[in-house]
């Protein structure tokens, strides 16, 4: 076995870059109790800094309210349902990464519409009434939250144009018109705020030059670059679900690195590039999201993504996500980190994982991240590597060997705590499938997924010779484990003696 000597010198250091940003589905969601406690639960275990979701001007909050009075045409902007999201965001320790659409039917030039709460995707019959809509809304988040605060609220104007099913006729050009009007509508109410696009789905990297072109010759400020990021290939729909092959998980970190080098050479070479969806199915049917198989997919995406972006969002957070419809069961038709009733998947542990290790990298690795905390805490990610191909078996064992520095100088044990999550191990899906795919589980059914749904810790003492320590991390099929190594400082009174522990017959 192979062992990997771990430096003492950090080699860079881990960037927040995949908790920058977190997916929410729709915007008006959060006014229901159950999204704002899986939130909270959210925050306080990984503590995303953005949230983003669609549909912040669409008709189910309410901001575009048309009326006539005395023969003339007037809006009224209402704020109400926009105030209540934003003031439970900021109370649970996160801000919004404003997306600016879809499109108010009152405004609209057409009837298309997306997904079953009906966001409509057509361009404003009024591109003054639109550029007034953004300059209110925003401006009205400057005065309800302050400057300072919305100068660090990047604003996405739209989502995915280049797709006919979220922009009317998948019109370029009709875009690079709305975002010039957003833009200068943003940068109307200061001329700090951050706006950006052009919000791209895969496959579109085509878009990018001639966005750069287009914002470059008519001076329009863009300070990002946003794009999403899926794996996943065509849906094959059974009843009440999707089934999606997918590419290698090394394809999403190719997909964060294609806007910088499309860009290279413009305008916008130099702006940061925020990935405001991955993942690797975008539906909300897949069942694949609440698997062991996807947190060990995903593992390498998060250890790697910062390295390529300056932020990565994952899409959604939680199961409190309805675009094909209100789901038809706890689990299955879930997507997000963990259900409505608050039952953690892999995923999530993964990400709640991600959330523990230290800032200084000490070393980077196919199957592990080594981390060192500022007191000199070790913290080692590992996974298990995964094949989507299907062209050779997922080994039952896969082992990770490493020689970790670890304490000051005269430190001979080392306290290791490990957390892992695998088929067998924190899997709350096949719990669930065990109890019978119960669509409404009961109270002890939800209590026993809860359980189920926890990670296997394990803890030992690890001697610690000449300033190091040996991991010998054997993983199981499509685990992801967590070890965290602190050194032992021996606080054991001289007159204990654990023989005292021993029953009397077991005594000497």
């Amino acid at each position: 076995m192979m062992r990997l000597i771990v430096p003492d010198r950090p080699v860079g250091r881990l960037t927040d870059a995949w908790r920058t940003c977190v997916g929410t589905g729709r915007f008006d969601l959060a006014l229901r109790r159950d999204h704002q406690e899986s939130l909270a639960l959210v925050q306080r275990e990984i503590g995303f800094r953005h949230i983003r979701g669609h549909g912040l001007l669409s008709d189910g909050v309410g901001v575009h309210r048309p009326y006539e009075w005395r023969g003339e045409h007037r809006v009224r902007h209402a704020f109400t349902y926009v105030d209540q999201v934003v003031d439970a965001y900021l109370d649970l320790g996160v801000r919004p990464f404003v997306e600016l659409g879809f499109m108010p039917s009152t405004l609209a030039s057409g009837e298309q519409t997306v997904f079953w709460w009906r966001g409509n995707v057509t361009p404003p019959r009024s591109l003054r009434e639109w550029g007034d809509l953004v300059r209110a809304t925003v401006a009205h988040l400057v005065d309800r939250y302050g400057l300072d605060e919305v100068r660090g609220w990047p604003i996405e104007v739209w989502n995915e144009p280049n797709l006919t099913e979220f922009w009317a006729g998948a019109d370029q050009a009709a875009y690079h018109r709305l975002y010039e009007v957003s833009a200068h509508a943003v940068k109307d109410v200061d001329a700090a705020l951050q706006v950006g696009g052009p919000a791209l789905s895969p496959g579109a990297d085509g878009w990018l030059a001639p966005f750069a072109e287009f914002v470059t010759a008519r001076d329009v400020p863009v300070d990002f670059v946003s794009r999403h990021a899926y794996t996943s290939g065509p849906a094959r729909h059974v009843p009440f679900g999707t089934r999606q092959a997918l590419a290698p998980a090394a394809e999403l970190l190719a997909q964060f690195a294609a806007p910088r080098r499309r860009l290279a050479g413009t305008a916008l070479a130099d702006r940061p590039v925020h990935i405001t969806e991955f993942n690797s199915s975008y539906r909300p049917d897949n069942p694949i999201h609440d698997t062991a198989f996807h947190a060990a997919y995903l593992a390498p995406v998060l250890a790697g993504g910062g390295e390529l972006v300056d932020s990565f969002s994952y899409w959604t957070f939680c199961d409190v996500f309805e675009e094909q419809g209100v789901p038809t069961a706890l689990l299955h038709g879930g997507f997000g980190l963990l259900t409505h009733r608050q039952v953690r998947k892999p995923t999530y542990h993964l990400y709640a994982f991600m959330a523990r290790l230290g800032d200084e990298v000490l070393a980077r690795g196919a199957d592990h991240l080594v981390t060192r905390h500022p007191d000199g805490r070790i913290a080692v990610l590992a996974w298990a590597p995964v094949d989507v191909t299907g062209r050779e078996p997922t080994p039952e064992r896969h082992t990770v060997a490493l020689s970790v520095p670890i304490g000051r100088p005269g430190t001979v044990s080392a306290f290791l705590l490990r957390r892992s999550v695998s088929e067998d191990a924190g899997n709350v899906w096949a719990a669930w499938r065990e109890m019978g795919s119960p669509q409404s589980p009961r109270p002890r059914q939800l209590d026993a997924l809860r359980e189920a749904a926890e990670p296997a810790r394990t803890h030992r003492a690890l001697p610690v010779t000449g300033g190091r320590a040996d991991v010998d991390l054997t993983l199981a099929r499509h685990e992801v484990t967590l070890a965290e190594l602190t050194p032992v400082v021996d606080e054991t009174p001289p007159w204990w003696d654990d023989r005292l522990l021993d029953p009397p017959e077991a005594r000497p």
